[in-house]
């Protein structure tokens, strides 16, 4: 696990974005299109923003990736503008000029949410896999909505939200009340099957959560704590999010080299 830890966000997004484009450009080089995992939430934006600087100058091409989102809210509308699938068309596919048609966000809205989740862990398989994987980290350990006690080699599969977790994303609806209480998500074997992982995470409030993924044993209460077992995971944060590290003046150390 490479641990990188940056002095601002921007620096985070900018960070971030060179692993991806890195990654891109060895897969397009093998005259492969590359496929990559995006996150919502409010972690990875400076990543796409970063991602966008860089093909607005010309130095990185996404118009034949795919993509394939982490999760999609159930019973939540698909037009409603915090269902999963708008927010990735806001933040990702615009942006990023990615073609719709080859951008995929779970079906939340399926009848059969067992079939749904592995349709689409059938769906990756037949795009190649997942080359590079975005991820957040929520302050409750999780990744996707991969919840504390999720089996570390769950696929992806219909799950209730922890009330941390609705708490937690009530910002982005008027009231708690509003936030779904089920979502379909990636699970962890699913998202550990991706060849390289980069995961970002700012400020004190997910400084528990970094410490436990990090530096704690590997565990299903904390479910990122399983990409210590990826062969390819960075982890790139700011001061706040590494206050809690034991080895932190290391990383630092090691991020400066």
């Amino acid at each position: 696990m490479e641990v990188i830890i940056c002095n601002t966000e921007v620096e985070i997004g900018a960070t971030a974005a060179a692993k991806v484009a890195k990654v891109t450009k060895a897969v397009q080089a093998t005259g492969r299109n590359v496929v990559i995992g995006v996150a919502t939430g409010s972690s990875p934006l400076s990543t796409y923003a970063a991602l966008k600087q860089l093909i607005d100058l010309g130095e990185l091409d996404l118009s034949q990736a795919s993509a394939f989102a982490l999760d999609e809210y159930v019973g939540l509308p698909t037009s409603h503008p915090e269902s999963y699938r708008e927010v990735i068309r806001r933040t990702v596919t615009q942006p990023l000029g990615l073609a719709p048609e080859r951008v995929h966000v779970p079906d939340g809205a399926a009848t059969d949410l067992e079939k749904a989740g592995a349709d689409y862990d059938a769906a990756i398989k037949a795009a190649g896999g997942v080359d590079v994987q975005i991820l957040g980290v929520g302050s409750n350990g999780h990744i996707g909505f991969n919840e504390p006690i999720s089996s570390l080699s769950s696929r992806t599969r219909m799950v209730p939200l922890t009330e941390q977790t609705r708490r937690d994303n009530a910002r982005f609806f008027s009231s708690i009340a509003e936030v779904p209480t089920r979502c379909l998500t990636q699970g962890l074997g699913t998202i550990m099957e991706a060849r390289h992982c980069v995961l970002v995470a700012t400020g004190v409030g997910k400084a528990a959560a970094v410490k436990a993924l990090v530096e704690g044993p590997v565990q299903a209460m904390c479910p990122a704590s399983v990409l210590q077992l990826h062969e390819s995971a960075t982890i790139i944060i700011d001061e706040a999010a590494a206050a809690q590290l034991e080895l932190k003046d290391y990383y630092l150390a090691q991020s400066a080299s």
